[in-house]
């Protein structure tokens, strides 16, 4: 049995299996990239429900394992020498995939190219979505000064587009199935929550409705996509 006495995070969230993958997360996108990729990969592990709340993620014991204080995060009982913690959801994507040898290609070329989509998402896609969300539907919207939300919207809108354009001709944004989908759908899922699809001509789009509905129909998907379940 694993050992995972040395992350302080267990006294809060205890491991009832120390032996598999603790996953810390909610289900926002960037929780659920990590859930839906431990499904896909068959990697057994244990949720965790930490929530938005500062005492959660602002909590010591989170700190702990993430000094960034976002969720997700990881521990791997049986890293590579030994148990190991992780933070950011694209690292954690990276580990998992070349933990299990799967969604990441079957030579250089091909992870590079995935690579290079799961960083559009981390530094473009997510944070963009995000902050058009944050002008839409929370406290933004209440600023009178349209600049800062039509700002993302425009962002919003070119980057849909670039998505648009690379899944012509293919169901998948790499060509293949890999954990680059994991990361930007559940990312433009999140304009139904934030409401903001008319506001970027969703439906207009020609290929990124069906790729949506396609990522969500896996069965993997439609399970991980509500663990932690925060219900």
């Amino acid at each position: 049995m694993a050992d995972l006495s040395a992350f302080p995070i267990t006294a809060r969230w205890p491991a009832k299996d120390p032996s598999v993958i603790q996953l810390y997360a909610y289900p926002t996108p960037n929780g659920v990239k990590v859930s839906i990729a431990l499904e896909e990969m068959g990697l057994a592990y244990e949720p965790h429900l930490v929530t938005l709340r500062d005492e959660d993620v602002k909590s010591e014991a989170f700190l702990s394992l993430n000094p960034n204080n976002k969720i997700p995060a990881i521990i791997d009982p049986n890293g590579p020498d030994g148990p190991i913690g992780i933070f950011e959801s694209g690292a954690i994507l990276l580990y998992l995939a070349e933990k299990s040898g799967k969604f990441i290609g079957s030579n250089g070329a091909d992870k590079a190219k995935i690579t290079q989509w799961l960083m559009f998402q981390m530094g473009g896609l997510g944070p963009m979505l995000g902050q058009m969300g944050f002008f839409y539907k929370f406290a933004g919207k209440d600023i009178d000064d349209p600049r800062p939300r039509e700002r993302y919207r425009d962002e919003a809108i070119r980057l849909l587009a670039v998505v648009d354009k690379q899944l012509e001709g293919q169901d998948w944004i790499a060509g293949e199935y890999s954990i680059a989908d994991m990361a930007i759908a559940p990312w433009i899922n999140a304009l139904e929550f934030y409401g903001t699809k008319d506001a970027v001509g969703y439906h207009d789009l020609k290929n990124v409705p069906a790729y949506v509905e396609r990522f969500f129909a896996r069965p993997a998907v439609e399970k991980g996509k509500r663990i932690p379940d925060p219900s």
